[in-house]
């Protein structure tokens, strides 16, 4: 009998023991490998920068334009007012959304590391959906921001001959096998 009691007070410490380390935020479930990797992958999706999702060929190459204008130390006024001049005469957009696409494309850029590091993996999602004539277009509108305050510095023309190899794979005409 003070086996089966022993036993008992033994599984009531427990399961207490488990409650009050629930209580706390300390869970078994956390020890499953199945809910791990999908809260890692969660985790990943959910905390991974922005620009690596870009798929419309149009925020990309907004992107790349302000990377481009901001290659070589901040926006000029006048690489600002070209770049809005562009969005509204390519991309047929009204100055309001013209201004809301240079915002954005601004603000996911940031300091301009990754697009200038990673270049392939930023494109990656959108290449696919480029159509030879955009990626021509997108590389003659990146090339033209470059010039917008003069000579392109060294950077920028680094990263406009980056993007132009990258999307006249597009433009290639592929093999039979390809």
């Amino acid at each position: 009998m003070h086996v089966i009691l022993g036993f008992l007070g033994t599984i009531v410490t427990i399961l207490w023991l488990l409650h009050r380390l629930a209580e706390m935020g300390v869970t078994l479930g956390g020890l499953n490998p199945f809910l791990w990797r999908r809260r890692r992958k969660w985790r990943k999706h959910y905390e991974a920068n922005p620009i690596y999702k870009i798929s419309s060929p149009l925020e990309v190459t907004a992107l790349l334009m302000t990377a481009v204008a901001k290659a070589d130390g901040d926006m000029s006024v006048e690489e600002k007012h070209g770049i809005l001049s562009i969005f509204g005469k390519e991309f047929h957009l009204p100055e309001k959304d013209a201004a809301a696409l240079l915002t954005a494309s601004s603000h996911l850029l940031g300091k301009g590391e990754e697009v200038r590091d990673n270049l392939k993996a930023v494109l990656a999602p959108s290449l696919e959906n480029f159509t030879a004539e955009q990626a021509s277009s997108a590389i003659q509108i990146i090339d033209r921001v470059a010039r917008i305050a003069g000579a392109p510095s060294e950077a920028q023309t680094r990263l406009v001959s980056n993007v132009t190899a990258l999307l006249n794979q597009l433009s290639a005409p592929k093999g039979k096998w390809q």
